[in-house]
């Protein structure tokens, strides 16, 4: 079947959270919709492989916030390709707790919604929680919301792999591309750039990666062994490089 009917259905690009038991959590959602208006309620689709999904089975309540095109990468990083279970997300992230007590995330983001479940359809490898809306408001940003298609084409992102929308590589892809990696000649201090095949983040040696401090300049070779992307934190080993 061919994928590239489904990339013209249209999404927005939000950051669903929970709270249960004392441990905070969320992802990056692109599928998130208005199903009713009297009385306001929203759905969001989870994946059972993501820890939200037990998280928000369990409290019964989630919060929605709606990200906008200047949403930091390491923001969308954090919450889309980290798993909550072994990772904090939320202790460097500009968030309050709702009336039902679930974190709000505000940074990045243009509007937020506090729900409460009230039902839930399985639908295979993810669920669909219908929450009814309690609390909502807007942050001070200014800027648009962020659709799909632009963190695709403008910040040239990939969905997360437990997103409802995630095309990957297979396997053999992998395998092919790392062998066509350790085929090429790719020399000390050559100033390619490189590729991760877990998110898509082009480590590029004219830019380098200041926020991990590596200078712009530095070779994808000259990389520390435990340097990792900076948007879903893959080994260096996870990159393979790209042709000019």
């Amino acid at each position: 079947m061919k994928t590239e009917p489904f990339f013209k259905f249209t999404y927005g690009l939000y950051i669903v959270s929970s709270q249960y038991g004392g441990k905070k959590n969320g992802y990056v959602a692109n599928t998130v919709f208005q199903v009713t208006a009297q009385p306001a309620q929203v759905a969001v689709s989870c994946s059972k492989d993501n820890f939200s999904s037990s998280v928000i089975e369990k409290s019964g309540k989630f919060s929605v916030s709606v990200l906008h095109t200047g949403a930091p990468k390491n923001l969308i990083g954090t919450f889309g390709y980290k798993s909550g279970k072994d990772f904090e997300k939320f202790e460097k992230v500009d968030f309050f707790e709702g009336k039902t007590g679930v974190p709000v995330v505000v940074e990045g983001s243009v509007a937020w919604f506090e729900c409460k479940v009230t039902q839930k359809l399985d639908v295979g490898s993810h669920i669909i929680f219908v929450g009814e809306v309690l609390e909502a408001g807007l942050t001070d940003s200014n800027e648009p919301p962020m659709t799909y298609a632009y963190f695709r084409e403008n910040r040239k992102g990939k969905a997360p792999k437990n997103a409802p929308t995630y095309v990957g590589k297979s396997e053999t892809a992998k395998t092919e591309a790392k062998i066509q990696t350790e085929n090429k000649s790719v020399q000390p201090g050559d100033y390619t750039r490189w590729e991760c095949l877990v998110c898509g983040h082009i480590y590029d040696p004219a830019v380098g990666d200041p926020d991990s401090g590596i200078p712009p300049g530095t070779p994808f070779d000259d990389l520390p062994g435990d340097w990792v992307c900076p948007d879903c934190g893959a080994a260096k080993t996870e990159f393979i490089p790209l042709d000019r």
